[in-house]
């Protein structure tokens, strides 16, 4: 800036001082401006850093190219919802289909849903993931708390048994609709808050959903659970005498989780259930074949986690089936790798040879591994009283558990 006085002889130093404060305050103004503009970049700068690494979590494992590590806990990996495939009505007698069957038509295709609560550090990251002996997967629905809080107290407790350890995690979609929705939501938040036990995807969570559940686990065990050696595949209402299965597979010999297992009620030469009344129904337009591989009950089974991550790679390329025993069925079948049937798990109940005796008689169950199915408080009791040291049993053949007692007359919970 430039200040000019041609008439001013007599003045000339007041000038002189006045355009030297002109200058001065533009040169504060400058400076204020300047600094301004470094504290808008640097705010836009970490605005769009944090973009940028949101949309990455987003993303992340969609081309194979960004894996999330797993010892970071700050926020819950996730994909975007999925969309209807409106195209699924244009399927032969869609119209006529329960509604139930063209929800799951419409969301067949889907592999990925936003995930809600999530467990990046349950086995210690995916690099120390080999401690974990028994892996407790138990299917919950968002509104089972009373049976959460037994099985957390009971058979699914988190410890160490004859050296090895047994970790749980319940797996859920949601329920409901609105405020319900919400609170089912906040349930689960609150169970997580205090145990750290759940992962929870956005998705219903019905019975014909259920296969997607087992997906979408699977693919969480690949990212932050490679390494576990078993697991425990099952429902929330089962009796599981997790310390025999440790016993059970600790006597696998040569088999430490890194070769094929898959145990537990075998079911061989069957196919889908074609009466729509049935909570089983699959009608032609969800498989067109008549005919099942063998599977086990999906009630409970034992498989090892070399064999968890072969059904998760097979499953990318089989279409999703909505029996999820079934489904796992297929998924080894194309593998090349066959279900093993166990005497001690007894997914159709219990048979028990007298009406005479009482149907809940410890004895009857310590040498089991899985009975389904169980209420809560006869859940609590089962477990206390196999425990108790005075239990006095005859032997295992006396109580009428010989293989081929497949088919029980006289069931419990079924």
């Amino acid at each position: 800036m430039q200040c000019f006085c041609h008439n001013c002889f007599s003045s000339v130093r007041p000038m002189e001082k006045m355009c030297w404060r002109m200058r001065t305050n533009v040169k504060k103004t400058l400076i204020i401006v300047g600094a301004l503009g470094l504290l808008v970049l640097h705010l836009w700068k970490d605005v769009f850093a944090q973009h940028t690494t949101n949309l990455s979590r987003v993303n992340a494992g969609r081309d194979g190219s960004q894996k999330e590590p797993t010892t970071k806990t700050n926020y819950v990996y996730s994909w975007p919802k999925c969309q209807q495939n409106i195209s699924a009505a244009n399927v032969t007698g869609f119209s006529s289909l329960p509604q139930h069957i063209k929800d799951f038509l419409y969301y067949r295709h889907c592999r990925h849903f936003p995930m809600l609560l999530d467990l990046p550090d349950k086995c210690g990251g995916a690099d120390k993931s080999a401690k974990v002996f028994l892996l407790l997967v138990i299917k919950s629905s968002t509104g089972n708390y009373d049976r959460r809080e037994v099985l957390r107290k009971t058979w699914a407790k988190e410890r160490l048994h004859n050296g090895v350890w047994i970790r749980r995690i319940f797996i859920s979609g949601t329920a409901g609709s609105g405020f319900e929705k919400e609170r089912l939501n906040t349930l689960l938040e609150l169970e997580q808050r205090e145990y750290n036990d759940i992962l929870q995807w956005d998705f219903k969570d019905t019975f014909y959903n259920l296969t997607m559940k087992q997906i979408l686990f699977l693919e969480w065990m690949e990212r932050n659970c490679p390494n576990a050696r078993f697991l425990l595949n099952g429902d929330d209402d089962v009796f599981a005498n997790t310390d025999n299965m440790v016993e059970y597979l600790q006597s696998q010999d040569a088999n430490d989780g890194s070769k094929h297992l898959f145990a537990g009620h075998l079911f061989q030469k069957t196919g889908p259930v074609r009466w729509s009344q049935s909570k089983y129904y699959v009608p032609v337009q969800v498989q067109e074949s008549d005919s099942f591989p063998p599977y086990c009950g999906g009630g409970g089974f034992l498989f090892s986690g070399y064999t968890a991550l072969v059904i998760y790679k097979m499953s990318q390329s089989i279409t999703i089936n909505p029996i999820d025993d079934v489904y796992m069925g297929m998924c080894l079948a194309k593998a090349g790798l066959s279900p093993v049937f166990h005497v001690g798990f007894r997914t159709l109940g219990l048979h028990v040879p007298s009406k005479k005796v009482d149907l809940y008689d410890p004895c009857f169950y310590k040498e089991l591994l899985l009975v389904h199915r169980f209420l809560p408080a006869q859940m609590y009791f089962m477990w206390h009283k196999i425990h108790d040291p005075n239990l006095k049993c005859g032997r295992p053949q006396d109580r009428n558990f010989a293989k081929k007692d497949i088919l029980p007359t006289r069931v419990i919970g079924v």
